[in-house]
C-alpha cells in the first residue's frame, strides 16, 4: 500500500501559469479557458489537472452550482493531476488521492499521431460509492489503453463526493441559497461534459461523438446523467459497468442523513457548517458513510428514474451495460467478515424491514434457495437488488422505449478465495494495466482482455461493439446482439468463450422474487 501511494502521489504538482514562453507549442493547446501545455510519454500525450470552472468551489462557493468556465490568454502547464474531493480515507494514514474541496479538474490523454478525421471520445467517471476515488487512480492512467487503440481520445474527471457534493440542505434554517447541493457531484459532472464538448476538438476529438463511461458509482452516474434537463448534447452513448439508477436516495432518506450529521457535530444552519474546514467536515460525515449519493429530488433528477427510462427519456442514447455474477463477494472479501455483518445488519434495518410483507416472503423464499451461510445468503440477494435486476430492468426499459441496450454479463473469475466475479475485477482488464491485478490474484487472460476493450472502442466508435474477424484479436468474429424482448440475449463475458446467451440460460435475474424490488431504490 505505501508502494502505491507513492506512486500515486509522484502525480501531483502544482501546475503553474507559464509567463515567460518557454515551453514546447507542440504539447500546447489553446481552449477557451487557457492553452494548456502536457506532457508526452511514449507516444501518448497527457494533459492533466485542467480546471472546467471559472472558480473551484471553495470558500462561500461550498454547495453551490458549477461556475462555468470564461475565456483566458493564459498559458499554463498541465503536467500534475489535480486535487481530488474528500473521499471516505483514512487523512491521519496519509491519502492516497491528496484531497481538497478545489478538485474540479480533468485530464485528457491521445494518441501523438498525425489524423484527418476527429476521433471518438470517450469520457470515463471513477466509481467509490459516490464517497471515494479520483482521478489519480493508477488504474486510470490510460497510456497503456490508448497505445492499443489509438483511434480515441479519452477524459477523466473529478467531481465532488460525499457531503461536499451530495448534501441535501435546502430544508435548513439558511438552507434555501443551497437548491442544489443534494446532487452536485452530477452537476459537476454536466459541466465538465459541456467542458469537453466546447473544446474537444482542439484535441482531435470529435464532440459530436462522445461516449461517457463508469463504473459502480461511475456508472449511476452515467445512467442518471441523461436524466438530466440539457445534459443529452453533450454526449450520444453510455456505457455502463456495474451500476444503475438504482443506488439513488429520497429526499426523506437525504434529510434524515443530514440532520443526523447536523446532530453529531452540533451544527444548526448551513453558515455554522460552511465554518468547518474540510478535514474537519470530511471526518464528522464518516457517521453516514455509504449513504450519501444522488438524490431523487424531483428538480435535478425524477423521482423514479426507471420510469423516465420506460417512457423513452434515453431512448436516442446508445447503451452498453451490465454487471458480474458475484458482485457483492467484493464487498464480502474487502469489508471482512466482522465488519460485512454489521453493513448487512444495517442494510436490513433500514431498508428490508421496511418493505411489505409480501416481499419480504419472496426474499426469504429467494434466501431459503441459496446454498450456503447466512451471510451467503444476503450476498445474493444483495447482488439481485442493487446489481443483476437494474442492469435488466435497464435494459428492458431501454428497450420497450425504443432504444438500443448491449448488455452484458461478466463471469470470469479471480482466484483469490472468495473474490470470484466480484464487483469491479474487471477494471485492471479493461484499462489495460495487468500489473495492477494482484487484487485479483492474477491478470486475466490478455486475449480476453484485450477482446474487452476492444468491444468497448468500437462500441464508442460505432455504436455496436460487435468485433468482425479482421479486429478482432483472437481472430473470430464475436457478433453482440441487441438485447430484445423475446430472447433477452446477453454477451456472456467468459474468459474462454465469449459468446452471446439467452439471459434465462444464465439466470441472472430472478423475475418472480427479486425483479420488482427494483421499484424501491437503495434498500
Amino acid at each position: 500500500m505505501n508502494d502505491m501511494k507513492e506512486k500515486v502521489r509522484a502525480q501531483y504538482g502544482e501546475n503553474k501559469r507559464i509567463t515567460d514562453g518557454d515551453y514546447d507549442e507542440s504539447l500546447a493547446v489553446k481552449c477557451i479557458n487557457g492553452t494548456f501545455v502536457g506532457k508526452r510519454k511514449e507516444n501518448i500525450l497527457m494533459f492533466k489537472g485542467i480546471p472546467y470552472v471559472a472558480k473551484q468551489p471553495v470558500g462561500d462557493l461550498r454547495w453551490k452550482a458549477p461556475v462555468n468556465f470564461v475565456a483566458d490568454d493564459g498559458v499554463y502547464e498541465a503536467y500534475y493531476n489535480a486535487k481530488c474531493s474528500y473521499g471516505n480515507e483514512d487523512l491521519e494514514d496519509g491519502s492516497l488521492y491528496y484531497p481538497g474541496e478545489d478538485c474540479l479538474y480533468l485530464n485528457v490523454w491521445k494518441a501523438d499521431e498525425a489524423c484527418d478525421e476527429k476521433k471518438p471520445v470517450m469520457v470515463w467517471i471513477h466509481g467509490g460509492a459516490y464517497e471515494a476515488g479520483g482521478t489519480a487512480d493508477l488504474q486510470f492512467d490510460m497510456v497503456n489503453f490508448l497505445k492499443e487503440n489509438p483511434d480515441v481520445i479519452v477524459v477523466n474527471l473529478g467531481y465532488r463526493l460525499g457531503v461536499f457534493g451530495f448534501l441535501h440542505l435546502s430544508h435548513l434554517p439558511d438552507g434555501e441559497d443551497y437548491p442544489d447541493s443534494q446532487n452536485l457531484g452530477l452537476l459537476d459532472q454536466t459541466m465538465a461534459l459541456k467542458w469537453v464538448h466546447e473544446n474537444i476538438d482542439r484535441f482531435g476529438g470529435d464532440p459530436d461523438n462522445v461516449t461517457i463511461w463508469g463504473e459502480s458509482a461511475g456508472a449511476g452516474s452515467v445512467t442518471l446523467l441523461p436524466l438530466i434537463e440539457g445534459s443529452q448534447k453533450y454526449f450520444k452513448r453510455v456505457i455502463a459497468q456495474s451500476g444503475s439508477p438504482s443506488l439513488t436516495r429520497s429526499s426523506e432518506d437525504a434529510i434524515e442523513c443530514t440532520n443526523e450529521l447536523m446532530e453529531v457535530i452540533g451544527c444548526k444552519s448551513v453558515e455554522e457548517l460552511k465554518n468547518l474546514d474540510g478535514d474537519a467536515l470530511f471526518e464528522a460525515s464518516k457517521v453516514i458513510m455509504l449513504r450519501t449519493g444522488p438524490e431523487r429530488d424531483g428538480i435535478h433528477l425524477p423521482l423514479n428514474p426507471h420510469e423516465e427510462y420506460a417512457n423513452g427519456a434515453a431512448k436516442d442514447i446508445d447503451f452498453l451495460q451490465g454487471c458480474n455474477k458475484d458482485e457483492i463477494n467484493f464487498f464480502r472479501h474487502g469489508f471482512g467478515e466482522e465488519f460485512f455483518k454489521m453493513w448487512i445488519d444495517e442494510r436490513k434495518a433500514r431498508g428490508l424491514a421496511k418493505l411489505p410483507e409480501e416481499d419480504k416472503k419472496l426474499i426469504r423464499s429467494f434466501c431459503n434457495d441459496v446454498k450456503g451461510d447466512d451471510m451467503e445468503r444476503y450476498v445474493r440477494i444483495y447482488d439481485q437488488i442493487w446489481f443483476n435486476a437494474p442492469v435488466i430492468r435497464m435494459s428492458e426499459n431501454q428497450t420497450k422505449a425504443g432504444g438500443k441496450s448491449y448488455t452484458y454479463y461478466f463471469i470470469a473469475e479471480s482466484d483469490v478465495p472468495g473474490l470470484k466475479s466480484g464487483h469491479a475485477v474487471e477494471l485492471p482488464a479493461v484499462f489495460n494495466h495487468p500489473e495492477l491485478s494482484e487484487g485479483n490474484g492474477r491478470p486475466f487472460d490478455e486475449t480476453f482482455s484485450k477482446t474487452m476493450r476492444k468491444m468497448w472502442v468500437q462500441f464508442a466508435k460505432t455504436g455496436n461493439p460487435s468485433l468482425t474477424t479482421d479486429i478482432s484479436p483472437d481472430g473470430r468474429p464475436k457478433e453482440w446482439p441487441l438485447y430484445e424482448i423475446e430472447n433477452r440475449k446477453v454477451m456472456v463475458l467468459d474468459e474462454s468463450d465469449i459468446h452471446p446467451e439467452k439471459e434465462s440460460e444464465m439466470n441472472i435475474v430472478d423475475w418472480q422474487r427479486t425483479y420488482h424490488l427494483t421499484k424501491y431504490y437503495w434498500l
